[in-house]
């Protein structure tokens, strides 16, 4: 099995990334792409922007899946978001590479983008130190 066919079965195994539709597109060593269509009706806050819980989710799902193609299962032990942008799109791209991988952590790097047409706009980027557990 690939890689990309191992991320996307996890993924697969998570109600809230069904929910939010997030599908895994490429993964390499080290690296991952995330995409999630917009969804206006339960996916924005107050301003119709997309929420930055999701921000944080996407963002964070990239680190951790691309941590993962390195070092196996790993859970967050530190992570922040920083917003550059209002989220507007139609799609979400996040992207997510491995820094630096050792034996007990991981620091990864992920960055949103918004996506109108052809249009692509950084919107967000997070940093997450991911330290490798056993599978459960």
């Amino acid at each position: 099995m690939t890689l990309l066919e191992t991320l996307q079965q996890i993924n697969a195994t998570s109600a809230f990334n069904r929910w939010a539709g997030v599908t895994v597109s490429h993964a390499g060593s080290g690296e991952v792409e995330l995409s999630m269509a917009f969804r206006g009706d339960d996916m924005a806050q107050y301003a119709g922007l997309l929420h930055a819980g999701l921000i944080g989710a996407l963002l964070d799902t990239a680190c951790g899946f691309a941590a993962g193609t390195v070092a196996g299962n790993v859970l967050a032990s530190h992570f922040s978001v920083n917003c550059l942008a209002p989220a507007v799109g139609e799609v979400f791209i996040a992207r997510g590479k491995v820094i630096k991988a050792g034996a007990k952590q991981v620091f990864a790097r992920a960055e949103l983008f918004a996506q109108n047409g052809d249009q692509l706009k950084r919107v967000a980027t997070g940093d997450a130190i991911l330290v490798p557990v056993e599978a459960r």
